[in-house]
């Protein structure tokens, strides 16, 4: 019967978010009313001794932006550091709906404006309070060995004002910045990650005290 609680618990909030929601997961939109313009390609300063390639006015196709797997929902329950709530015990629940970027190329070195809109609802146990939702950055070289390039923590204040309410936050990061590669055509194989990291926010655990040692009778 829990089970069956929960299960409806979950769908109702999934109901609820993509009702509200926007563009899918992962996509990648000009949000023009954050970057105040539309573009999705580099522009190169190089020159033909550079990275940028022979031509100094050629574009490079700027990384695209994904919500990485399983780092797309973020659920606040009300026994925090139990893992993931139960239905009835969550307080908030926040989504990722839509990114953006921005790039440049300038003395070999490529510098993203990365844009990342999200939403926070409360849930059966939520109210008004205060969230940090914690969110994660990283630009990753994909292949065989995936390497990550550049990695970035951020917490977003978030106030929810009713005891039933959805608030949308926004994070815009301008200067995301690493070195081109070599060849520049490999810029194909980055892509920009976006997700919450509740482990990251989480704060660390306090090693165990050790137990003090008896002391030893003196010798009389």
């Amino acid at each position: 019967m829990r089970n069956s609680v929960s299960t409806a618990g979950l769908l109702g909030l999934a109901l609820v978010l993509s009702g509200c929601g926007g563009n899918l997961l992962g996509s990648s939109s000009s949000m023009s009313n954050i970057f105040g313009s539309s573009k999705a390609t580099t522009t190169s300063s190089d020159s033909a001794a550079g990275v940028g390639g022979s031509d100094a006015n050629s574009d490079i196709e700027c990384p695209s932006v994904d919500v990485r797997l399983g780092a797309a929902t973020l659920m606040i329950g009300s026994k925090p550091g139990e893992g993931e709530p139960a239905a009835m015990d969550l307080r908030y629940q926040g989504s990722i709906i839509r990114t953006a970027r921005e790039c440049k190329v300038a003395g070999g070195v490529m510098t993203m404006k990365i844009g990342v809109e999200g939403r926070v609802i409360t849930g059966p146990a939520g109210g008004p309070g205060n969230v940090d939702v914690p969110l994660r950055l990283a630009v990753v070289k994909e292949g065989p060995a995936p390497k990550t390039i550049v990695s970035k923590f951020v917490r977003i204040p978030v106030t929810i004002s009713g005891a039933i309410d959805r608030v949308t936050f926004t994070h815009v990061d301008p200067e995301i910045t690493f070195p081109m590669p070599v060849p520049a055509a490999d810029i194909d194989t980055y892509v920009v990650y976006v997700g919450f990291d509740s482990g990251a926010a989480a704060p660390p655990k306090r090693p165990a005290a050790k137990p003090k040692r008896a002391a030893r009778p003196k010798q009389s």
